[in-house]
């Protein structure tokens, strides 16, 4: 079988179901190693628009009370745990001797919102190619990581829906992920780490104000617009009840998306990038990642952090 019916048999299976959203990235990134990916660019822009529409349809299952309640009260450990996974990184990054390029675009990824973040800052702090590959690297593989070894760390922690969905929220880089983990675990973790992470995720914009003005770029502003349509609709969900049932699928539709998502993700992962990825940039997205999500979770389970 030739590599393109390789890609398509591996999206439908991710869109019929047959894929969970962790098997559907352990087969892309099995796909990404194997072969020589015909359509490597498309599936990059297609991962971004889906991953954001999927986004938006998920927000049909969630009332906007629930929204605002959970974005208010993790609004105030986001800024906190975002601050100091730039500090700490910034830090380690120094430590390793990563290249400035790399370890900022790697602490930005960390902090804010994995390759959504990237993205926004690289072309604002001036990055290389280069930069981009390994920082967007070593967040895939991470995400990767995390999205199978975090339910299986919650329940063993005995963590709530609720506790697990602001843990991921808080220590997992991708919004992907987040709610690929989330979903794993329950509905209530599903709604919380989306909020949440949505919540993290708004922080890209004085992210890359705060670049700008550090670098004097005048590289215009990426604005998360799909954040707003995902309020809107957890906004229809509330106001508008009769069409409930349409609005059930439209969620389910999120789902489907979310796992053809994290395929094409998986499919981005391939022997180049952990040739360009490298030891010590590694070293440093792994020893922030293991900071950031081991200090979360224990004030997570010391009931400092809660909703």
């Amino acid at each position: 079988m030739t590599g393109k019916n390789l890609f398509f048999l591996g999206l439908i299976l991710a869109a019929g179901g047959v894929f969970s959203p962790p098997l559907a990235l352990v087969a892309g990134i099995a796909y990404g190693m194997a072969v020589r990916h015909p359509y490597h660019l498309d599936a990059q822009r297609l991962s971004r628009l889906l991953l954001q529409a999927s986004v938006v349809a998920l927000g049909f299952g969630i009332p906007l009370a629930e929204v605002i309640r959970v974005g208010r009260s993790g609004a105030l450990y986001t800024a906190g745990s975002i601050a100091f996974a730039v500090a700490m990184g910034l830090l380690l990054g120094r430590a390793l001797r990563v290249r400035a390029g790399s370890s900022y675009l790697i602490t930005i990824g960390t902090a804010v919102c994995g390759g959504s973040a990237i993205a926004a800052v690289a072309p604002i702090s001036r990055a290389s190619d280069e930069d981009m590959a390994v920082s967007l690297g070593t967040v895939f593989l991470l995400n990767s990581v995390a999205l199978v070894l975090f339910p299986l760390v919650g329940h063993a922690a005995g963590l709530t829906q609720e506790q697990f969905g602001l843990w991921a929220a808080l220590a997992i880089h991708d919004t992907s992920s987040v709610v690929g983990a989330a979903a794993r675990y329950g509905a209530v973790a599903l709604a919380v780490g989306t909020t949440v992470k949505l919540a993290r995720a708004l922080w890209i914009v004085p992210v890359s104000v705060a670049t700008a003005v550090t670098t004097k770029s005048k590289t215009r502003i990426r604005w998360p617009w799909f954040i707003g349509l995902f309020c809107l609709a957890a906004l229809a969900n509330t106001l508008l009840p009769r069409f409930h049932g349409a609005f059930l699928e439209l969620n389910r539709l999120g789902r489907v998306g979310l796992t053809v998502t994290l395929f094409l993700i998986g499919t981005g992962i391939t022997r180049k990038t952990l040739r360009e990825v490298g030891v010590r940039p590694m070293v440093q997205g792994l020893a922030l990642w293991l900071v950031v999500a081991t200090g979360s979770l224990a004030l997570i389970r010391a009931g400092v952090l809660g909703l």
